[in-house]
């Protein structure tokens, strides 16, 4: 209750959950990507897992801080680039990123959706498995953004569930939304694409502002946006012509 009584501590939690929402939209739009190769019977409870594992998982690297210190020590040194844990596990999953979103793309526009082929089906627990790959790094960016904003575990630990309880809400709406637009999907992988690239440069201390890279993905979203309405306004168009000068 001390969080609603004070203001400070009340504006960091208003703050912090805004924060969290918008790190966490990238790993809402992988977790509706991955879902959707499962039947449709098992797309909504994939979604639903991916962001609770997500939640745990912040919350539980919420609750190791001391650990979460040591990942920044330096663990080796090459051609006087030192790496510490967190490093290596942006790389890692940077590349990961680069690697999953690439080969969706390539999917999407070349392979033969809906076509028997010689790969396996997705899977539940595979999918999941991807998810929690990624939500390790996720987690990992989000917590150091937490800890950096506020020093009160209470208010850490409460944005956090807000801010899945925001996403949980909103993960029917987006999926629904880069399912029904396939120009839309391919933006999205393009965005994981740029955050992949942003972690690894991060891994290798070259650091990219979070501020160029939201504004990038804001104005591909508006451009995008004005292309969906102008295609919507065509086909309106011929019904109308039609109505108005019956054959």
């Amino acid at each position: 209750m001390e969080i609603f009584t004070s203001p400070e501590l009340l504006i960091a939690l208003v703050t912090l959950t805004f924060l969290e929402i918008v790190l966490g939209v990238d790993n809402v739009i992988f977790i509706s990507i991955l879902s959707g190769k499962l039947p449709k019977d098992q797309q909504k409870r994939a979604r639903r897992v991916g962001l609770m594992a997500a939640m745990v998982m912040r919350i539980a690297l919420l609750f190791s801080i001391s650990w979460m210190a040591r990942l920044t020590e330096p663990l080796f040194t090459i051609i006087s680039q030192s790496f510490s844990s967190r490093d290596l596990i942006l790389i890692g999953g940077g590349l990961f990123l680069l690697a999953k979103a690439t080969y969706e793309v390539h999917d999407k526009l070349e392979g033969e959706e809906g076509q028997p082929s010689g790969k396996a089906a997705a899977t539940f627990a595979s999918v999941i498995t991807q998810v929690m790959l990624l939500d390790i790094v996720f987690s990992l960016d989000s917590v150091i953004t937490a800890i950096g904003m506020s020093e009160n575990l209470t208010v850490m630990v409460t944005a956090v569930v807000l801010a899945v309880l925001v996403m949980l809400m909103a993960a029917e709406s987006i999926s629904d939304f880069v399912e029904l637009h396939p120009t839309v999907k391919i933006l999205a992988l393009s965005f994981l694409l740029l955050i992949g690239m942003s972690l690894v440069a991060d891994g290798f201390g070259q650091h990219i502002s979070k501020g160029y890279i939201y504004f990038a993905m804001g104005f591909s979203v508006f451009v995008e946006f004005i292309n969906i309405r102008i295609k919507s306004r065509r086909k309106v168009k011929p019904v109308e012509l039609r109505h108005n000068y019956p054959e």
